[in-house]
């Protein structure tokens, strides 16, 4: 008999997407141009940076025909500062540090008085679409940084950062820093997620939810069984609330609508 699949998508799944994600790489050879299912990849030049999905760049890496350039929130500097805001900024104490701006949004710096409306996009046949992680350049690398900008954890952020560490480890400024970086930016954001289970008894409730904006997609993928469960436990047990408040009222009901609560009150009134 085969278990039943979890509900959701999986954190093996969710690593496979990840995988789409558009990376950097610096090819070390000339490679002709490939025709993918996402779009056409462009013949690889030396040494001309070129943007090309994951997947791709971890397989050249392997067989050393390309080096990967690591996205700028992979740097320890600004790891460093994403987790000072993480513990030490008040306002994201109980909450995540903010996503990078998808196209046509404003900067952080501009959201306080700019509305965040997302700049759509076309198909070949004129559809209109709106861009999603992976298919978002969050992951490449820039040759000019805004340094008035904090640095932003993509959505993809836990997926990429291990593999580029597993793989292009070589390829990255200080690995032993960054890994421990990533590990506690994991940890302490895992803690907020647990600790948000104190307003699930709220959520559970219709029209309830819980904010997770700024939260991963692999962080989602891991915590969705156990918020599940939780909400799914403060459901029954509402529900078992529900259940004998309705008996007790219906027993009441039947005995004349007394509850024994008038004749205490006038025992003690007497008294």
């Amino acid at each position: 008999m085969a278990f039943p699949l979890p509900r959701g998508i999986t954190p093996p799944e969710i690593s496979f997407l990840a995988e789409m994600e558009l990376v950097t790489i610096v090819p070390r050879q000339r490679l002709e141009g490939l025709e993918l299912l996402g779009g056409p990849v462009h013949p690889l030049i030396p040494p001309r940076r070129t943007n090309i999905p994951l997947w791709l760049a971890l397989l050249l890496k392997r067989q050393r025909r390309a080096n990967i350039l690591p996205p700028p929130w992979l740097h320890p500097e600004s790891l460093s500062l994403i987790l000072d805001i993480e513990t030490r900024d008040q306002a994201y104490q109980h909450a995540f540090s903010p996503p990078p701006p998808l196209p046509g949004q404003p900067s952080l710096r501009e959201r306080s008085y700019a509305k965040p409306t997302a700049r759509p996009r076309y198909t070949p046949e004129g559809n209109k679409y709106y861009a999603t992680p992976p298919f978002l350049p969050q992951n490449v690398a820039q040759d000019q940084t805004d340094d008035s900008e904090p640095p932003t954890l993509p959505f993809h952020w836990l997926e990429v950062g291990t593999m580029l560490l597993d793989v292009a480890g070589d390829d990255l400024v200080d690995p032993d820093q960054t890994r421990r970086l990533l590990k506690e930016l994991r940890e302490v954001r895992s803690a907020k997620i647990r600790s948000g289970v104190e307003v699930l008894d709220d959520a559970a409730g219709p029209g309830g939810g819980v904010a997770l904006t700024g939260v991963g997609a692999m962080e989602i993928g891991e915590g969705r069984g156990f918020i599940g469960g939780v909400v799914d436990g403060l459901r029954r047990i509402g529900a078992s609330k529900e259940q004998a408040r309705r008996e007790q009222l219906a027993e009441s009901a039947t005995n004349g609508g007394y509850d024994g609560t008038q004749e205490d009150y006038d025992d003690e009134m007497e008294f």
